[in-house]
């Protein structure tokens, strides 16, 4: 894509199935200068790349369509798409649209989501045919003389609007369509003396279609929910002075204050205070986790106890929520091949149903004899019968409830390709820092010589006092856990690659490797193999002496997560084999998998890790790559699924095809559950639309059922298929 390639994204209200969009993004690929379109029905959005093209003349096409469309945000260079490796990633178009999500969704656009759905130009002309309908039968018993014209006004009203679609349509490149169908179905009725069910007919197609619309509203506002969680005002620290702020002028760097009850306007770092924060709006974590100086918190999350001060690390257009929502609208674009193949096959299944139609109402009256208004009438209903909507929306509604419903879990999946690709997983290969573990060290054993426990703990922690090195983090949680307050020793310092040195109540102190205590004091035998067993479990060791005496010794371990266990154990249960890929050293991650139950590969490289991973794909394997994707990067491109396991961090989001926010192991098993889940539903949706219509079609050839049951079996499977896949919404996975 070029550099004078701009982006612009509208608004369009009205659009409520992927016929919709097709028709949209058919008619406006054909104008001058449009490079490229991609239409969301879940966003209401369309996003147009394009050189030059008249937006004037793009609105005016979208309009004679029969939807309402406005400016979402102006033009912006486009930015270059990343490869996708294999997989239909959508646009990742990401600055533009993150910032534009936030806009739209937090009310600038002012569209049709901010009104009731019976004050929608949809329902206006649903209720107006509705009564025109009900006048024509109050008014047929005053004067039955009139009862065809009097049904043929009532179904004017509404089928002019739905013959005015149909033909933009044809004329834009849609001809097939259902308000095509819908039309000769009313107007052939009215030829062959049926003007009462033509009127019947077309106020029950309307009354599917808003039904239609208010059920993709309800998934439409799963995204704006996101959006809503993020805070409109933060309190801003600017040299000791704290004032408000509107939150989308917070910039990298800002420090914010977030009191008790307040939701975070952004994500970043804790810099002073502590309190539990819940943050199961992004993460779907049900127990609030403590935060306190250095941890991470997302924008949305709630502050429930004591004042926090925070540096953003991320401005609003490029916080969690905000790539959250991206991500989102961007998989809702792009289509599973399951979703391909049904609009393929629905570009040659509405001709076949027109095709069939005609033969209906034809061959019999010209082979046979039969009566011509008997098989014209069947005909007719046919016509109804095929209307592709059902079939057309059972895998999208399907796809873009189980997108959201993962979204509000912490589970992001980058499109339909990657959601159904996920449940066809049978090998998982994890690595171990900061996937299968916390990624930091914690105490496992303090073992004192001459003193108690915390007495030892006291001597190691005040030479730590201060210090954020990771083993010193370790050390001072322990003490605190054990309820030992350190007093920071005197002439405190390092020695490189030694341990450090310091000064308590007049005796010295060196805590550091066992070689170097070794070259200190003297280390017994039992107390070298009880190192030497700690060494073997894959734990760091560091001896603490005070004086010329052994003290004791603390041994650390970066130790599995707390859900690791059962998540494994989920992956198995769901029919998948799992393999630990690390860099680490053998003992260590032997240590670790050896705690798990899982087979350990030790000392990779990252193109280490990639060959292994391509070399289970040509064993036939369905392979999961989970990392925290910076240097598992080749091997997240090479597997079949790139799952990023952490905090949503901007390299994990681009690079793999799916992330876990919250980092459970019990969440890669849930994609594969949501996975299954989602292809089940679909074959539901699919085994509804077609079955209600076999049944429908073999009735009206019997005669036993006519056009108005024909449309009732359209928009009742339309209904049936939209409700089944909306029950994913509720969907919230096993948790560990």
């Amino acid at each position: 894509m070029s550099a004078e390639e701009t982006s612009t994204r509208f608004r369009v209200e009205g659009m409520d199935c992927a016929s919709c969009a097709n028709k949209i993004d058919t008619a406006v690929r054909r104008l001058p200068g449009v490079e490229d379109v991609s239409v969301s029905v879940v966003a209401g959005t369309l996003t147009l790349g394009h050189k030059g093209a008249d937006l004037a003349q793009v609105q005016k096409k979208v309009t004679d369509l029969g939807y309402r469309i406005s400016p979402l945000t102006g033009a912006a260079p486009k930015a270059a798409k990343p490869h996708d490796h294999d997989h239909d990633h959508g646009d990742h178009d990401h600055a533009p649209k993150k910032a534009d999500a936030l806009e739209g969704m937090h009310g600038h656009d002012h569209g049709s989501e901010d009104v009731p759905w019976w004050k929608t130009a949809k329902a206006q002309l649903t209720i107006f045919c509705g009564l025109a309908v009900a006048a024509a039968f109050g008014l047929e018993l005053v004067q039955p003389a009139w009862h065809t014209w009097l049904f043929i006004v009532a179904m004017l009203v509404g089928l002019v609007p739905i013959a005015r679609r149909a033909f933009q349509g044809a004329v834009n490149g849609s001809p097939f369509s259902i308000e095509t169908l819908m039309t000769i179905a009313a107007v052939g009725a009215v030829f062959i003396d049926a003007a009462e069910e033509a009127a019947i007919v077309v106020l029950l197609f309307l009354i599917g279609e808003l039904l239609e619309g208010i059920a993709t509203g309800r998934a439409r506002a799963s995204i704006k929910a996101l959006a809503d969680l993020v805070p409109r005002k933060a309190l801003r620290e600017v040299e000791g002075k704290v004032g408000e702020v509107e939150a989308a002028e917070l910039v990298v760097g800002d420090v914010v204050l977030v009191r008790p009850g307040d939701r975070i306007p952004a994500d970043g770092v804790v810099l002073s205070g502590e309190g539990a924060v819940d943050e199961a709006p992004v993460t779907g974590e049900s127990v609030p986790r403590h935060k306190g100086p250095e941890d991470q918190v997302f924008a949305g999350t709630v502050n429930q106890d004591g004042a926090l001060r925070i540096r953003v690390t991320a401005a609003a257009a490029d916080n969690t929520i905000a790539r959250i929502i991206s991500l989102v609208e961007e998989a809702q674009e792009s289509k599973a091949p399951t979703e391909r193949f049904i609009d393929r096959f629905s570009k040659y299944y509405t001709p076949g149903v027109l095709l069939v139609g005609a033969l209906v109402a034809i061959l019999p009256p010209l082979v046979t004899g039969a009566a011509w208004d008997e098989w014209v009438y069947k005909g007719l209903a046919i016509l109804l019968i095929g209307c592709p909507c059902a079939l057309v929306i059972s895998t999208p509604a399907a796809i873009a409830a189980a997108l959201s419903a993962g979204a509000r879990q912490g589970l992001l999946m980058k499109g339909g390709v990657v959601l159904e690709q996920l449940g066809k997983i049978n090998m998982v290969a994890l690595d171990k820092t900061g996937t299968l573990t916390e990624g930091r060290p914690q105490v496992t054993d303090v073992i004192a010589v001459g003193r108690s426990e915390a007495e030892m703990l006291r001597l190691a922690a005040a030479l730590e006092v201060g210090s954020s090195h990771p083993l010193a983090t370790a050390i001072l949680a322990k003490a605190k856990a054990a309820g030992v307050e350190p007093v920071a020793a005197s002439n405190a310092g390092a020695l490189g690659g030694k341990g450090v040195v310091g000064t308590l109540d007049g005796v010295e102190l060196f805590l550091g490797s066992p070689r170097a205590a070794a070259a200190r004091v003297p280390l017994s035998e039992d107390f070298s193999i009880r190192i030497g067993a700690l060494n073997d479990e894959g734990k760091t060791v560091s001896v603490l002496l005070a004086g010329n005496e052994v003290a004791g010794l603390i041994a650390m371990r970066d130790e599995p997560r707390d859900d690791a266990r059962t998540g494994l154990a989920a992956l198995k249960e769901l029919g998948a084999d799992v393999v630990m890929l690390t860099g680490d050293n053998v003992r260590t991650a032997k240590a670790i998998g050896a705690d798990l139950g899982i087979k350990v590969n030790a000392e990779l490289l990252p193109e280490d890790k990639q060959r292994i991973v391509t070399g289970l794909k040509s064993e036939g394997k369905v392979v999961a790559k989970v990392g925290d994707g910076i240097n598992d990067a080749p091997a997240l491109a090479a597997a079949d699924i790139g799952i990023a396991m952490g905090g949503g961090t901007d390299v994990a989001l681009e690079t793999a095809d799916a992330a876990v926010l919250h980092g459970r192991v019990m969440d890669v098993a849930n994609l594969i559950r949501i996975s299954r889940a989602t292809m089940a539903n679909i074959g539901q949706n699919i085994t509804i639309a077609l079955g209600l219509k076999a049944v429908f079609l073999v009735t009206t050839i019997i005669g036993v059922t006519g056009l108005w049951p024909a449309i009732l079996a359209d928009t009742g499977a339309t209904l049936l298929v939209t409700a089944n896949a909306l029950r994913l919404l509720a969907w919230k996975g096993q948790k560990g």
